[in-house]
């Protein structure tokens, strides 16, 4: 992941309404759920999720899908995984222990991920 992606992903999932959104899909699993049912979970009107979820897609954290007359929409663990693997990159500097409570794997000094 680039810089550029990974501060429009950052910023997509910078509003309560987007975060709630985002990780209630990736609650929901690889079946995601329809645009309808997250919107009664979110108890937000239609045109506002309608906003968060197209923010949500141009920074490709979410993907949609159209069954019929129901869209379907999943996050993108794809590009999830890509932000927190971008995230934790240079983790602890490349240090084996970075103390208590860290969890990170750092890569190996000079490779990337």
């Amino acid at each position: 992941m680039k810089a550029p992606d990974a501060t429009a992903a950052l910023n997509a999932l910078s509003h309560e309404t987007r975060l709630a959104a985002f990780r209630e899909l990736v609650q929901a699993g690889s079946e995601g759920m329809p645009v309808g049912e997250l919107r009664e979970s979110l108890d937000v009107p239609a045109a506002t999720l309608t906003a968060h979820l197209n923010i949500l897609r141009a920074a490709s954290l979410v993907i949609d899908q159209r069954e019929g007359r129901v869209i379907r929409i999943r996050a993108n663990y794809a590009q999830m995984n890509a932000l927190i693997a971008y995230l934790t990159e240079n983790c602890c500097a490349g240090q084996a222990d970075c103390g208590p409570g860290v969890v990170c794997k750092p890569a190996k000094k000079g490779a990337r991920r």
